[in-house]
């Protein structure tokens, strides 16, 4: 009797190893075997890498991507923390300022979390995580040439290897390379219509340098210490201390044109000082730098509305940075990437790789997080003076001036303050600030007075200033 055929398991292609593509292959085992393209060689352990700059920033995870992160992987949060990561409670381990310039009060009431560690651990886990799996295959030092396939379908990608050329023949493939990708000359080549694209360009400049945390604050769980910056006030500069994994704080600080940190050590406690609160100076003043400064200029938000493509072809799906980046002021892009890659997840469980029409879908499910993140940055960053080509509308400023309310409402009082974070976690639509716990305190209070300064406790203080 003739053995019966076993069924052909779907094959996919990631190009990008990164945190995109570590989470789109993660979305995708599943269903087919996947192939991650990379063009670096991944470091062993919780290093840099080259295709990653960006990293030496300060990173943090809100609580929507936990919760994502746990969804694909479940227990990832668990082993960053065991690693060294802290989950850190939203307001109650922060002392933080809005926009506005007002100081959110550390309410202890709200569930939501953030994930705090280091880009390079948070890469190793997942990394480790994901290239485990037996179904995933890395292909690394290997560039993607070229798509195969026509404006109707994509069937696979032209990789070079050393001095080797290969086909890599896919049921689906994803683009996650990042803001360097090159699927809009891919696509045109096939005729494909362009689609529309959006810059919305702050101006925004970053310096990074991390510091031994002193002594005395290692104990105490010391919390993240913010200062945003006030679109109304150009050039605006902020500023964060990230406490992290091996007893050290990461400090940003950033500024808008006109007002930009450089990489000058000798200059950059001065550039904290200088900010509208000068907190983060004082608590850094006097602590042992590690290293020198790191600058990053990279900083635009940039949409592509893949989603809304005239045509699309099937068979290859974009994802990440790929499709829109973010300030990374608003910390939202691992957020986006692992809350993409579960819409890839959730549209596969119903369509299997290879239907007619799965590409389109997949993109405009992806698209829904990714418009979620981008109102957010956008609302605030295109305020700057020469932030787009287009200002803000009538709309838009409206919607501004309501989300300060909310701010404000939100700061002093604890049931506002869970809707304001469950829309900055990327956790419910922007319609829960026009929920009853938001518009009843906005309009009727209770309220608390505004603080009138960083409201960091007692024992902080004396831990963190000599």
């Amino acid at each position: 009797m003739p053995e019966k055929p076993v069924p052909r398991r779907p094959t996919a292609v990631v190009i990008g190893a990164s945190a995109t593509g570590l989470f789109a292959a993660a979305a995708l085992t599943d269903f087919a075997d996947v192939t991650i393209v990379e063009r670096d060689r991944l470091p062993d352990g919780p290093e840099p890498r080259r295709g990653v700059p960006q990293a030496r920033h300060a990173h943090l995870v809100w609580s929507g991507g936990v919760k994502a992160f746990d969804d694909l992987l479940p227990g990832l949060t668990d082993a960053v923390v065991a690693h060294g990561g802290r989950l850190v409670h939203i307001m109650g381990d922060m002392v933080s300022r809005a926009p506005n310039e007002v100081w959110f009060r550390r309410f202890t009431a709200t569930p939501h979390r953030n994930l705090v560690c280091t880009r390079d651990l948070l890469d190793f886990v997942l990394r480790s995580r994901v290239l485990a799996d037996e179904r995933v295959t890395l292909r690394q030092e290997a560039t993607a040439l070229d798509l195969e396939g026509d404006a109707t379908v994509v069937t696979g990608v032209r990789i070079r290897t050393a001095d080797e050329e290969s086909i890599l023949h896919a049921d689906l493939v994803i683009d996650a390379s990042g803001r360097g990708s090159r699927t809009p000359q891919w696509l045109a080549e096939r005729g494909v219509p362009a689609v529309s694209e959006r810059v919305v360009n702050a101006g925004v400049a970053y310096a990074t340098r991390v510091y031994d945390a002193p002594e005395a604050t290692r104990e105490i769980n010391f919390p993240l210490v913010n200062v945003q910056a006030n679109p109304a006030k150009a050039p605006g500069r902020g500023g964060i201390i990230l406490p992290v994994e091996g007893n050290r704080w990461i400090v940003t600080l950033s500024g808008t044109r006109g007002g930009e940190p450089t990489d000058d050590p000798d200059g950059f406690v001065d550039f904290a000082l200088g900010l509208d609160d000068p907190v983060i100076g004082e608590l850094i003043k006097d602590a042992r730098p590690l290293g020198d400064v790191t600058t990053t200029r990279a900083t635009a938000n940039r949409r592509r509305y893949y989603e809304q493509a005239e045509r699309w072809p099937d068979g290859f799906v974009v994802l990440g940075d790929a499709v829109a980046g973010y300030n990374p002021v608003y910390g939202h892009g691992l957020t986006v990437a692992a809350q993409c890659a579960l819409a890839v997840r959730d549209v596969l469980r119903t369509t299997g790789p290879g239907q007619p029409g799965l590409s389109r879908r997949l993109q405009r499910a992806a698209a829904r997080p990714v418009a979620a993140a981008w109102d957010l940055a956008v609302g605030q960053d295109a305020l700057y003076p020469g932030a787009a080509e287009i200002p803000p509308n009538s709309v838009e400023r409206v919607l501004a001036r309501f989300v300060d309310k909310a701010v404000e409402t939100g700061a002093r009082n604890p049931r506002a303050m869970a809707a304001l974070l469950d829309v900055m976690s990327l956790e419910k639509p922007a319609t829960r600030l026009f929920s009853p716990d938001m518009l009843l305190p906005m309009l009727i209070g209770p309220r608390k007075p505004h603080l009138q300064g960083a409201p960091l406790t007692e024992a902080e203080r004396k831990a963190a200033l000599p």
